[in-house]
């Protein structure tokens, strides 16, 4: 049976992949992003019954109207993915009122937000997948406050998860790697903040310039087998690295 599938940040990057890979599976996909243009793009590529909300998961305000505006087509949604994140390395020094907000914000109040919205539309059966980062783990210099966020994420998602067990709703991490497609080939940071947090990395080890980089699209299949586990399974956490093919 055909699942109904929200995913935000989904106007490109690993959202825009999956939903068109869930689109092509067969599914009914709701895309969310903050930028409307970019959502409205991918859906028309996707065609019906594919629907694009602006929505801006750093506003609660926003986040509850396009709630609002999915129950409009959708009495109830199977699936939702808080996929949209914020990522930008920076110092201590740096961290202006406008960086430390916007992480927080848009990588932890942002999937709280769209999960609460959510619980309204997800019944029993229903499933929750918050994205994090290997940065959890692997401790790059200058994200700390980016690894922060996704630390707390995987935190408040183990919490939720045994708060929504008796409700029937399966709560589900994934800890991506790095990843890019044809249309991400280079950071959009500025170039001193750029050499230097490579330089920084390299000085603890971390050599960006060989690590393995996965492809979106072949990221996808891990997500497929999340949201496809039988009713008796749970996958609290999946880790999901990159390989050099």
């Amino acid at each position: 049976m055909a699942k109904t599938i929200v995913i935000t940040g989904a106007g490109d990057g690993l959202g825009r992949a999956l939903a068109r890979r869930f689109a092509r599976d067969g599914e009914t996909v709701i895309l969310l992003g903050r930028t409307l243009a970019k959502v409205e793009a991918v859906a028309e590529e996707l065609g019906t019954p594919a629907l694009a909300i602006q929505c801006d998961v750093t506003s609660p305000e926003s986040v509850r109207a396009a709630f609002d505006r999915i129950a409009e087509h959708h009495p109830r949604i199977d699936v939702l993915i808080n996929n949209a994140g914020m990522f930008e390395p920076f110092a201590l020094h740096e961290a202006s009122d406008d960086k430390i907000l916007g992480l927080v914000l848009t990588n932890l109040a942002g999937p709280i937000f769209c999960a609460r919205e959510a619980l309204r539309l997800l019944g029993r059966g229903g499933h929750l997948v918050n994205v994090t980062s290997e940065s959890v783990r692997v401790k790059f210099p200058m994200l700390w406050m980016y690894e922060g966020t996704k630390v707390a994420l995987e935190h408040i998602s183990e919490a939720v998860g045994r708060e929504l067990e008796g409700e029937g709703i399966r709560v589900s991490v994934v800890r991506a790697g790095p990843m890019m497609d044809e249309t991400k080939t280079a950071s959009t940071w500025p170039v001193d903040v750029a050499m230097r947090f490579h330089q920084a990395s390299a000085a603890v080890g971390l050599d960006l310039r060989t690590r393995p980089v996965s492809h979106y699209d072949s990221v996808t299949d891990a997500f497929r087998a999340v949201i496809d586990m039988p009713p008796d399974v749970n996958l609290p956490l999946v880790a999901i690295g990159a390989w050099k093919a």
